[in-house]
């Protein structure tokens, strides 16, 4: 049964969606590689020392990109937290995140038996971590246990705030607790070297920002932490357990690679896109709306107080769908259905001329309800 998806050429200004559109290379190898198992076909043992197709170059260059050591493919970023998690993972451990995380770091640490302890941010209407307060968070950890993770989100999939990460890291380093930065909304979108900043580990998501289908995510480290996170298999030497021998294969992996040299080339680009998305949120805000999150805003990701919309809601027929209606209508992807008290959006790669159709319909939505 082939189903068609509803939204094909609207206007994409979906937060999870804008960074993982397919490049054309990424659409031929969907049909090339879309067998089951079509690359398992030229494995001796071990996926990411593949020759043919090109997985063991890739590998390695990712790793150049991330400013890693070492490099992996996982099956997203949540499962690339999850792995670093469960290697580090002790008795009474204990991982510290920023209140701004996303639910699948808090899951991830509960699979990994670790408990978590916040890091505070500024609240309303910014919402920006607290850096110092990681020197506090890992005071009252150790306290209780032992202290073996320190996650920061940069950006975080709600605000889209890019907090410190060198102060960050330099507290935690401090008191020797290794960094493990949530890049799902910035690896593939801006330069993001692991070595520069700092940081042990840097997880991504290819099909957030990596132009790639998913679900797929990279995963960087260290060289001090390679022999623990990739441990080998004592009955099975060629795999590695906390991927359970193998991770990606197939499709996701191959749009990955597809879509490599379009990535490399995009991040160089990263300052016009903050720039459009500055633009966006001044034109945005003169209709009536109020941003979340830092100011200056320094990512595409963008969540809006829309307290207007949220008054129609509650007197038209269909409530908060309407909104959801209203863009569809005007062929603009994106806004989640029933949402209408605050909204969020990217501009990320989005064409000006399309943002300023975006605009134009949430003006003439404010007028058509008014």
């Amino acid at each position: 049964m082939f189903v068609e998806r509803k939204v094909k050429n609207f206007i994409n200004i979906d937060p999870l969606q804008t960074g993982g559109k397919l490049t054309e290379d990424a659409k031929r190898m969907l049909l090339e590689w879309g067998d089951g198992y079509s690359i398992c076909d030229f494995c001796q043992g071990n996926l990411h020392k593949i020759k043919t197709p090109p997985i063991a170059d890739f590998v390695e260059e990712l790793a150049r990109f991330l400013g890693c050591d070492i490099a992996r493919i996982t099956h997203g970023a949540r499962e690339g937290k999850f792995i670093v998690m469960h290697s580090l993972a002790k008795n009474n451990g204990i991982v510290i995140v920023d209140s701004n995380a996303h639910y699948s770091t808090y899951v991830s640490a509960e699979r990994a038996k670790l408990d978590v302890i916040e890091v505070d941010n500024t609240g309303y209407p910014e919402y920006k971590v607290i850096e110092e307060r990681f020197e506090d968070a890992i005071r009252e950890g150790r306290k209780k246990g032992d202290v073996v993770l320190a996650v920061l989100t940069y950006p975080d999939g709600n605000y889209g705030n890019l907090p410190d990460v060198k102060s960050v890291v330099d507290i935690c380093h401090d008191k020797n607790i290794p960094v493990l930065l949530n890049c799902a909304y910035s690896i593939g979108r801006m330069e993001v070297n692991a070595d520069k900043i700092g940081v042990d580990f840097v997880v991504g998501s290819g099909h957030k920002s990596m132009a790639s289908s998913g679900p797929v995510g990279v995963l960087g480290m260290s060289e001090d932490f390679a022999k623990i996170v990739l441990r080998r298999s004592e009955r099975f030497n060629d795999k590695e357990v906390e991927f359970l021998g193998c991770s990606v294969r197939g499709v996701p992996l191959m749009t990955l690679i597809a879509s490599f040299d379009h990535v490399r080339e995009r991040v160089k680009v990263w300052n016009e896109e903050v720039k459009k998305a500055r633009w966006f949120i001044r034109e945005f805000e003169s209709l009536g709306f109020k941003l979340l999150g830092e100011r200056p805003h320094k990512h595409d990701l963008l969540h809006f107080k829309t307290e207007k919309l949220y008054e129609i809601s509650k007197k038209v027929k269909k409530g908060g769908y309407f909104l959801y209606n209203e863009l569809k209508k005007r062929r603009i992807h994106g806004i989640k259905p029933g949402r209408t008290k605050s909204i969020k959006l990217s501009t990320y790669f989005v064409p000006k001329d399309d943002l300023k159709k975006v605009i134009q319909a949430f003006e003439e939505i404010l007028d058509k309800y008014s």
